[in-house]
């Protein structure tokens, strides 16, 4: 009996092939649990590896030599095609480092590989990974990256300066463009009580960046698996609309700002306070908003 071919290369998704490297949970979601299921919707097909698996009690790590074995493993059976390369929490050095040689594998296969990280680190003033993990992104990591959304606290680790205004903003987008990628979303900020997203796309060297931001309402909640959700709904529209960023960016935020609303009142229906605890996202509750956005919130354009 022939081997069947594999009809994801065979016959690819028109948008595309996606490996997504990060966490993982039994339960709830965050990390790829957060990630897969939104860009299928959207049309993509997901290979995920999990870095770390939670469950309630204990996690299990992948280490950088399993990884190597997973993509050589692919490799083997001619399974390296992918478009775009998806990278959220990685917990120690050694495996970032072989994030790095994964990169570089899978450019050497498909040297247009779309690489969107996000550089989970920390929030709100705190790390949350080894302090190692920092400069390993800044130096090694970010000038191979396509796309970074990072939120504030990390882009001011990546930058080395505090972003206290939207000048702040808009100057650590320039600082990291010259170190490597050619979209950056800050996707959130937090000053004088309002909360926005800044996005900056540089479209061709020599020329300033087109960089915008988007004013987001606050909800007095506590979610998790938020960060993970925001940058595949980022990879997933942008790949899209690949010369608008702002126009992913809208639609990236409908996406998510109608899913929390959808979370919070879900919690209120059972009588449970949304202000008292983190909330698990309705992921699989808010399908129709993730393939049909309503965009109720419009990127505005710095001149």
């Amino acid at each position: 009996m022939s081997r069947a071919p594999i009809l994801a290369l065979a016959l690819p998704s028109g948008t595309g092939r996606v490996l997504s490297i990060q966490s993982h949970t039994v339960q709830g979601y965050v990390g790829n649990k957060s990630a897969v299921f939104p860009l299928q919707l959207l049309g993509y097909d997901v290979d995920p590896i999990n870095s770390v698996q939670f469950s309630n009690h204990t996690g299990q790590v992948l280490d950088g030599e399993q990884l190597w074995d997973l993509i050589e493993g692919l490799e083997v059976n001619n399974l390296l095609y992918y478009t775009h390369l998806l990278t959220g929490y990685i917990g120690s050095v050694s495996f970032l480092d072989t994030i790095l040689k994964v990169v570089e594998k899978l450019r050497s296969v498909n040297p247009g590989l779309i690489y969107v990280c996000d550089p989970v680190m920390g929030d709100e003033g705190k790390l949350y990974v080894p302090s190692q993990l920092v400069s390993v992104y800044r130096e090694k990591v970010v000038p191979v990256a396509s796309m970074l959304t990072p939120n504030q606290f990390e882009a001011e680790q990546l930058t080395g300066f505090r972003i206290s205004s939207e000048k702040d903003g808009l100057e650590a987008c320039r600082v990291l463009h010259e170190a490597g990628p050619s979209k950056i979303v800050i996707t959130s900020l937090n000053m004088d009580g309002h909360l926005f997203l800044i996005g900056s796309h540089l479209k061709s060297k020599g020329h300033p960046p087109e960089q915008f931001k988007i004013v987001i309402p606050k909800i007095p909640s506590y979610f998790t698996g938020t960060g993970d959700l925001m940058t595949a709904l980022l990879l997933g529209w942008s790949n899209k609309s690949p010369d608008d960023l702002g126009k992913a960016s809208e639609l990236a935020v409908a996406s998510l700002q109608a899913l929390l609303q959808r979370t919070v009142a879900d919690y209120e229906k059972v009588g449970f306070d949304p202000k008292s605890s983190s909330l698990e996202i309705r992921l699989i509750q808010s399908q129709d908003d993730i393939r049909h956005p309503l965009v109720r919130f419009k990127a505005e354009r710095y001149s």
